[in-house]
């Protein structure tokens, strides 16, 4: 029985899978967690910037699915096997892949029916089919077929990927492998009569045609007939049957086992292949006759491949994912680089010893990988990470607070640059960079925090992309192209960041309790002793902004109310809780309605204008007058408050009047003696004689004043320093009315603000911080005594600065250009507040009843938010269909007739062959597509006709083909 030549199964050229399936990479799943982190974490502390992060990280996620599933649909792919493998080496099949449009990275998996799994990756050029040479190994002899294969197209990112699985999987034959030193053939020969008897195959004289054959010698082929009818044939020869080898199964007893004796008979056809003699085959069951020729020889080594029983391939245990990358160096740098701008603000508040380990670490790390030394050690790094959070325990006192945390992060990032060894691991330094990235918001919100994590989040993303596939040393894609891609994928993940900013429900509250420890922001502790306002005096940081609904209160009566300070033991002043019922309240003078926006801080006080005749929710008046919130202002806070000039406190609780007469027995005698010669005198006598005193007394305003003793301080500062701050002097006069009768009690707060000519708000800052007394007068209440206004009358009409250089003046002096440019600057911060950082709940209730969408969960809501979201993802899904088009002219007007036919083309496939294709099914449109096809050749190749236009012309003329052409 002769056996022909076994012909390889393979898919037809331009064959698209029609399943797409959408799954996640590894990478796009932690890049999911990432987003919900952040998330839970913006919804806890409301950081209003930290949701247009995630929600920009969320639109990425988005639109990379959208771009897979887009490159899907673009994606033509072919497969074939070799024409031969050989047992023992690696049978390379090939994948043919081509893209219309821009090209687009992939990942192929595949299976064989030997058990083993091939990962490949790879970029489809734009406009370009793709050969790729996908190796796998031929581990025994007998059939070899891809039992599964997987072409994944990918996004920029890897987040994604779209799985095509072939319809049609080809095989090969594995034939055994020629033993090595085998013995020469048998002598066993078959005569033949020669010329004018039988003939067999051979090379001398031609006799006739036949179809082509995998495996036949290109020297062969007629190229003639090809030319003319497009079909592949074969020249057959033959020459005199003159002797022939016979190869028998019973010559190989020898070698041994049934395989040894298969690699045997492979062995003597080789040799008899190389030297062109012919030769015959017997096996068990089958025989070839005598022939000879490539064809020959591989029909008998296909004959020995199927040789039963096959051998089984030996077990092997597949990853379920791909084998880990190595890193490469241009890539590693990018996400190097991207980490370090990403660390960089923080910088600005961490210790000096965190920065330097950080840039230590990242800078060995590009050294290492770039000469392909062996990552640190573990253990080093775990000894430096343990070292590293003791001191930062010691220096903040835990490391469960924000600049402890997040100066650890940052170093923990910098230490997993330093064990970082594959592709995995620099995914995970991205992941870790857009982290840290989101933790500056726990700092700062303003527009440079802002612009910051936009460029740091492209970084990071761009730097993930080089990592998509991995080119070879040398040929990584260039870092501007890149930088594109990415930033096009940020730019339609926009709409869809802006609509979820907008209409994502907004928490009133925290999911769970935890303060971020940090330094206070607002200067007003709980309590005061010498010296403690005159530290805030030293910073120009805004406390908080008041932007009135009218008319701006005059600097007289911009007396911000705070904590009060009731409690002295002679060194501090300290507040109380009364649980006695609140003092009585009378309003008088005018309202003020304003808005206040408070800079984070540990502390819950509001400042208010007098007495808030309307509080906001979440807060409350004590009965010491204080507004005060329920929750800590650790995040800015937009308030809406309504205050008046009031009498307070006429009918007081006598408990409290006593508790505020209350002094420390032994303290300050002097002082203790000069008020007691007042107390014969009228209450508002009583007052006037403290004022006189500090009026004649050679006092000065000044933030360095002389060190107080311990004890009797204000004995020491009356009648011997005499030079202080307002707590100096709120503390010595509240001192003074004590002994001379009168319940008085200190206030704290700020005091004035300077009003910003663009936007006509109120600047409060720190240095703005005040303090001043109240003394309870018997028919007028509480009554509001500010003895540094006596001494430096400047601080309330001038404000500070103006107050410590001239203490009488009565009006600031003009701004310097600088200061206008900072009130500006600072109208810009205002407006980006309002806008961005404010925007709460509340604001958004109000934004959507103003939309008329109701409230979060009304039918309109629910009906509403689809839709939107939709239509933000119009952009991306339009610049998507417009990508999938070739970038040159001609090529374009082709892919825009495939999509118009619904009729794609395959790879490779010329427009002749395609318009060829397409006529057999719509002979209709024969003439169209020819004028067609002449003009695409004449636009893309032809060269431009004298005295024309040149390609222009030729690109009109095929447009107006194009459109002539209708299904």
């Amino acid at each position: 029985m002769t056996a022909a030549p076994q012909t390889p199964v393979h898919q037809p050229p331009g064959v698209r899978p029609a399943r797409l399936r959408l799954g996640l990479t590894q990478f796009g799943t932690s890049f999911l967690v990432l987003v919900l982190l952040t998330l839970i974490g913006c919804v806890n502390y409301d950081l209003s910037l930290g949701y247009g992060l995630t929600f920009l990280l969320a639109g990425v996620w988005v639109v990379a699915a959208a771009q897979a599933l887009q490159a899907a649909r673009r994606l033509r792919v072919s497969v074939s096997a070799p024409a031969e493998a050989t047992a023992g080496q690696d049978a390379r099949f090939t994948l043919r892949v081509s893209a219309e449009g821009r090209g687009l990275p992939l990942a192929v998996i595949a299976t064989t029916t030997q058990g083993d799994t091939r990962y490949l990756n790879a970029r489809v050029p734009d406009g370009e089919a793709l050969n790729l040479s996908l190796r796998v190994p031929a581990r025994v002899r007998g059939p070899l077929g891809l039992s599964g294969l997987k072409v994944g197209a990918l996004d920029t990112l890897a987040l994604w990927q779209v799985n095509l699985t072939a319809p049609a999987l080809p095989s090969v034959l594995v034939q055994p492998a020629p033993e090595e030193g085998a013995p020469p053939a048998p002598p066993r020969v078959q005569g033949g009569p020669g010329d004018g008897g039988r003939r067999t195959a051979g090379d001398e004289e031609f006799s006739g045609l036949r179809p082509y054959a995998p495996g036949d010698s290109p020297r062969q082929v007629s190229w003639r007939h090809v030319a003319r009818t497009g079909t592949l044939l074969t020249r057959e020869t033959d020459a005199p049957l003159g002797s022939a080898t016979v190869l028998d199964w019973e010559d190989t007893a020898g070698a041994g086992e049934l395989e040894a004796r298969l690699s045997r008979l492979a062995a003597w056809i080789t040799q008899l292949r190389g030297g062109q003699r012919p030769f015959a085959l017997n096996l068990p069951g089958e025989t070839l006759s005598a022939g000879s020729g490539d064809g020959h020889a591989q029909g008998a080594l296909n004959a020995l491949a199927r040789f039963t029983p096959l051998p089984q391939p030996p077990e092997r245990r597949e990853h379920r994912t791909s084998p880990p990358v190595p890193l490469s160096a241009g890539p590693m740098r990018a996400t190097l680089l991207a980490l370090a701008f990403a660390l960089a603000p923080a910088a600005l508040r961490q210790p000096w010893w965190i920065t330097a380990l950080i840039v230590g670490l990242l800078l060995h790390t590009d050294w290492r990988v770039g000469r392909g030394r062996e990552p640190l050690p573990t253990w080093g790094l775990g000894l430096v990470a343990g070292l590293s959070a003791a001191l930062l325990g010691g220096t903040y006192g835990t490391l469960l607070g924000r600049d402890a945390g997040t100066a650890l992060l940052a170093l923990l990032a910098a230490l997993k640059t330093a064990e970082s060894t594959t592709r995995r691991d620099a995914n995970l330094l991205v992941l870790l960079g857009l982290f840290v990235t989101s933790t500056q918001f726990f700092f700062s919100q303003g527009p440079l925090t802002a612009l910051h994590t936009v460029l740091a989040a492209w970084a990071l993303l761009a730097a993930a992309a080089r990592w998509t596939v991995p080119a070879a040393p040398g040929q990584d894609a260039p870092q501007g192209e890149v930088l594109a891609q990415v930033g096009s994928v940020l730019a339609l993940a926009a709409p869809l960041a802006l609509t979820l900013f907008v209409l994502f429900p907004r928490p009133a509250g925290p999911l769970w309790t935890l303060a971020l420890q940090g330094q206070a922001t607002t200067g007003l502790a709980d309590e005061i002793t010498a010296g403690e306002f005159s530290d805030l005096a030293q910073s120009r940081a805004v406390a908080f902004r008041a932007d009135f609904q009218g008319p701006v209160p005059p600097p007289e009566q911009r007396y911000w109310r705070g904590p009060v300070y009731e409690a002295y033991d002679g060194q501090r002043w300290g507040q109380v809780r009364q649980n006695s019922a609140s003092a009585s309240i009378d309003f008088t003078g005018p309202v003020w309605s304003y808005t206040l926006t408070l800079e984070p801080t540990s502390s819950p006080w509001v400042p208010a204008l007098d007495v808030p005749a309307r509080l906001p929710e979440g807060t409350f008046l004590t009965t010491g007058f204080q507004a005060v919130s329920l929750r800590p202002l650790t995040t800015r806070r937009r308030l809406t408050l309504e205050s008046r000039t009031a009498r307070l406190g006429i009918r007081e609780n006598e408990d409290r009047l006593r508790f505020d007469q209350s002094l420390p027995p032994g303290e300050s005698p002097r002082a203790l003696a000069l008020a007691a010669a007042w107390r014969a005198l009228p209450p508002e006598d009583r007052v006037g004689a403290g004022l006189d005193f500090l009026r004649g007394g050679g006092f000065s305003y000044t933030l360095s004043p002389p060190r107080l003793p311990e004890r009797n301080r204000v004995d020491a500062f009356l009648f011997g320093s005499r030079q202080g701050f307002c707590e100096h002097y709120a503390s010595a006069f509240v001192f003074l009315m004590r002994a001379a009768g009168l319940p008085a009690r200190i206030v704290g707060g700020y005091l004035g603000g300077e009003q910003n000519p663009d936007g006509g708000y109120l600047i409060v800052r720190q240095q703005d911080a005040h303090a001043w007394a109240e003394v309870w007068l018997p028919g007028q209440g509480w009554v509001r005594v500010d003895p540094t206004a006596l001494i430096a009358p400047a601080r309330v009409n001038a404000g500070l600065q103006t107050a410590l250089t001239s203490p009488q003046a009565t009006v600031a002096p003009a701004r310097s250009p600088l200061a206008r440019l900072q009130l500006r600057l600072d109208g810009v911060q205002s407006r980006w507040n309002d806008l961005v950082i404010g925007y709460d709940d509340l604001r958004q209730q109000q934004l959507l009843g103003w939309l008329g969408l109701g409230g979060v969960g009304s039918p309109a809501y629910l009906l509403a938010l689809p839709i939107l979201l939709l239509l933000a993802l119009l952009p991306a899904l339009w610049l998507r269909r417009q990508l999938a088009r070739p970038r040159d002219p001609a090529a374009r007007a082709l892919h825009d007739l495939s999509v118009r036919l619904g009729v794609p083309r395959g790879p490779g496939e010329t427009a002749s062959a395609y318009a060829l294709r397409v006529r057999q099914d719509r002979p209709h449109l024969s003439a169209g597509l020819d004028e067609l096809v002449r003009a695409y050749h004449a636009a893309r190749y032809a060269p431009p006709a004298p005295g024309a236009r040149g390609r222009n012309e030729a690109l009109v003329a095929l447009k107006s083909a194009l459109r002539r052409i209708r299904r």
